[in-house]
């Protein structure tokens, strides 16, 4: 499913800048094979939480950060930073290194960032082959992925600084148990789930190049999920989404708000095109809509105790 993206000039558009697929498609491409990098670095040195939820990175005023990483009794942690197109490292004993982002394939990305790891004596080794997508070619060898748009990188993370921060408003008005506000480097999305406080059935599991039981344990209870994603050949265009975890009946069929949001059969989740949030005047509410009317769609039909996970003033 393709969406059209027409020139807005809202005030919405200002603070969500205008992000077509094909503009940064290769830069896409390449900076998600770099923050995979990045945050597998994260997930060899970091214990492991439910969920996966050890292996995130999270957005910053100037892009996004593993946050502190262990190394021994050592810290350190990797920004990539999208105003000055760096990507710094930090240790707790003051030592940096940092390197201009710029067009460059994955494998000399992969060899400049081990190579300044290694003179701050961080030995480290990952699993050096891309998780969740189709052909993975293996980070040393990856000469096809090679671009990098400053201008349209940047647009991105402006994006996920608004997110982030809506987000986290939504976030306010549950108090069951509730993922931070993350970014997905897998899946390339910046994500939100919430919890009904029961188990859920087994995930089939089935994603490309990931372990099943990764999956299984990240839906090992049940849950009702949203977040941001910058689209994909098989969806050109930028979008919000919601589903939940198992699927209760009826789901797919409840007409949420926006009228503009729809449900994907292909995806099983819930669509609200970026597009549509840019022509509002009213982006935050429109997306605060979108994620609380998904929200009651999962509770009310999952039939969750909505009483003891919600604050009394977010009720409905």
């Amino acid at each position: 499913m393709a969406f059209s993206m027409p020139p807005v000039h809202t005030p919405g558009a200002q603070s969500w800048p205008d992000l077509p697929f094909d503009a940064w498609r290769d830069t896409l491409a390449t900076l998600h094979m770099w923050t995979q990098i990045v945050g597998k670095i994260r997930l060899v040195q970091t214990p492991f939480l439910n969920h996966s939820w050890h292996v995130t990175l999270y957005v910053t005023a100037r892009g996004l950060t593993t946050s502190p990483i262990p190394y021994g009794t050592r810290i350190f942690e990797i920004d990539f930073d999208f105003i000055d197109h760096r990507l710094r490292i930090r240790t707790s004993d003051a030592l940096t290194r940092d390197f201009a982002l710029r067009p460059c394939s994955v494998a000399d990305f992969y060899r400049e960032l081990f190579r300044c790891l290694a003179e701050v004596g961080l030995d480290i080794k990952i699993h050096a082959i891309p998780n969740e997508v189709l052909d993975a070619i293996p980070f040393e060898q990856n000469y096809l992925d090679a671009s990098y748009d400053p201008e349209y990188t940047n647009r991105f993370w402006r994006i996920l600084t608004q997110v982030d921060r809506v987000f986290k408003q939504f976030r306010t008005g549950f108090i069951g148990k509730c993922s931070p506000v993350h970014f997905f480097w897998g899946s390339f999305d910046l994500a939100l789930t919430r919890f009904s406080g029961r188990t859920a059935p087994p995930h089939p599991g089935g994603v490309p190049n990931c372990p099943d039981w990764v999956i299984q344990e990240a839906y090992s209870h049940e849950l009702s999920s949203c977040g941001f994603w910058p689209g994909s050949d098989a969806m050109p265009a930028p979008v919000f989404y919601a589903y939940a975890y198992p699927e209760p009946a009826g789901f797919k069929t409840v007409q949420i708000r926006p009228d503009t949001a729809s449900y994907d059969t292909t995806l099983g989740e819930f669509i609200l095109p970026y597009a549509e949030l840019r022509q509002s005047h009213a982006p935050d509410a429109v997306l605060l809509e979108f994620l609380q009317s998904a929200y009651e769609a999962a509770a009310n039909l999952g039939q969750w105790d909505r009483a003891s996970v919600e604050r009394s003033a977010y009720r409905k």
